[in-house]
């Protein structure tokens, strides 16, 4: 199934955080934190200004994003969990 999300929204696959500390400790799944790190899977088309314009997303395609804690919606795509969020929950692009 295609998806494509609209305005001003971002769909995002979450990236899978380490499973050791740097001790060497393994940390069991129930104890791990949801990573706040993720790749853009998506974009929508952009947001339509007050002039009705419509300005693209700062962000793209295949971008490492951090983003907030609680922020977005998930969503079940093609059996892969994903989120779904807008442009303005996600903190920055890492380069």
């Amino acid at each position: 199934m295609k998806f494509r999300p609209l305005h001003d929204r971002v769909l995002v696959k979450r990236v899978d955080s380490d499973t050791k500390t740097k001790g060497g400790i393994i940390i069991p799944d129930t104890a791990q934190e949801k990573p706040m790190e993720g790749k853009v899977i998506a974009v929508g088309s952009g947001v339509r200004g007050e002039d009705g314009k419509v300005q693209a997303l700062d962000v793209k395609k295949g971008d490492r994003i951090l983003f907030g804690k609680w922020s977005g919606t998930e969503v079940k795509v093609d059996g892969d969990e994903l989120l779904i969020m807008k442009e303005s929950d996600i903190m920055g692009i890492i380069q």
